[in-house]
């Protein structure tokens, strides 16, 4: 099995103090810090770099216009790409995605990857028109019309996309937290990116991760054409410390406020132990060593051909979240047998590692 390659994701949540407090940091200094430790993962030879779009809460995350901030992003940096992770796409107009994608694309130098969702938060389709319990069936609609535009087709009125995708199109990604979204991905030949963590179902609440994934990696592989290399993005949430003492203070603030979301959103989360709560988060924190073990027990990730690392929801703050890039990259990485290299064909043999 080829090792996978590396990315940094980033809900554009810091500050730089400590502990982060829900709606302290402007958005301006959310958005210097995001560019700072993007631009730090780049030193360090991190592939590639993912941001979330969030409307409305600035709890949840930062970014409303991700296009915006990822053709800043292009103009601080050289080589690192740059991905949506990811654009809620029934809240769009796909005609108006395609053409931000593109220009961000183009000014990257061909660093873009778009990576698209149904959406997550109920609240948040109101202010767009949009009835949440229909999301399925806009962002099919909507993912249709995307993808015509992005291959060159007549979208409408003799009109095709200016400036034409060129490459862009075959570095479309889907997020799915199910099999169903993993064989859609596949039949269009896009990636497949896996969510840091997801609800486990009532009847099953001491699943794995890996248990919950597995079976989304094995219908997105079924389903791709033939001669089409998978594309697996694993996103994890990872803090790497030089003690864990440390690891732990910023946990016991960050993890308890976000598990309250979670519980929000439908998750069966304990509320009283830390250690349980990070295995209920499915969070691997601690020092080199501590983070690599923790990894290395994730099946999952034997199948990925990419490895997303993000600090939420520990959060700490910006100095520590610099370290932690460094620390994953120099100590935690190598451990584990991982290095930054070009995505290569994933084996279709189920779960099997070598």
């Amino acid at each position: 099995m080829t090792a996978p390659s590396l990315a940094f994701f980033t809900r554009l949540l810091d500050s730089a103090s400590s502990p982060r407090l829900i709606d302290d940091a402007p958005a301006a200094e959310r958005y210097r810090l995001a560019t700072d430790q993007i631009r730090h993962a780049e030193r360090f030879g991190i592939g590639r770099a993912w941001v979330a779009q969030h409307h409305f809460r600035a709890a949840e995350g930062g970014l409303p216009a991700p296009f915006v901030f990822l053709a800043h992003v292009a103009a601080a940096t050289s080589e690192i790409r740059l991905g949506t992770g990811v654009v809620t796409l029934p809240l769009e107009d796909p005609v108006r995605v395609a053409e931000d994608a593109v220009v961000a694309d183009l000014l990257s130098g061909g660093r873009v990857d778009l990576g698209l969702g149904s959406g997550g938060t109920p609240s948040s389709f109101v202010p767009f028109g949009q009835d949440v319990a229909a999301k399925a069936a806009v962002y099919d609609e909507k993912l249709a019309l995307l993808l015509d535009a992005l291959a060159g087709r007549e979208i409408g009125g003799g009109n095709t996309l200016y400036p034409a995708a060129a490459a862009l199109a075959d570095r479309v990604w889907q997020a799915t937290f199910s099999p169903a979204g993993g064989t859609r991905a596949g039949i269009h030949g896009h990636g497949l990116l896996l969510s840091r963590t997801q609800p486990r179902p009532a009847d099953a609440l001491g699943a794995s991760l890996a248990d919950l994934q597995h079976p989304i990696i094995d219908r997105y592989l079924e389903a791709l054409p033939d001669g089409v290399a998978p594309r697996v993005t694993a996103s994890r949430t990872v803090f790497v410390a030089d003690d864990r003492a440390d690891a732990l203070r910023f946990a016991e603030v960050g993890l308890r406020r976000a598990a309250e979301g979670l519980r929000r959103s439908g998750h069966h989360l304990p509320d009283d132990a830390l250690d349980d709560l990070i295995v209920a988060t499915d969070t691997h924190l601690g020092t080199p060593d501590e983070v690599a073990a923790s990894l290395a027990a994730d099946s999952t990730l034997s199948r990925a051909t990419e490895v997303a690392f993000q600090v939420h929801s520990v959060d700490a703050p910006h100095d520590f979240v610099l370290r932690s890039i460094e620390l994953f990259a120099t100590e935690v990485a190598p451990r584990l047998g991982w290095s930054d290299r070009p995505l290569e064909p994933l084996s279709r043999l189920g779960k099997e590692t070598s």
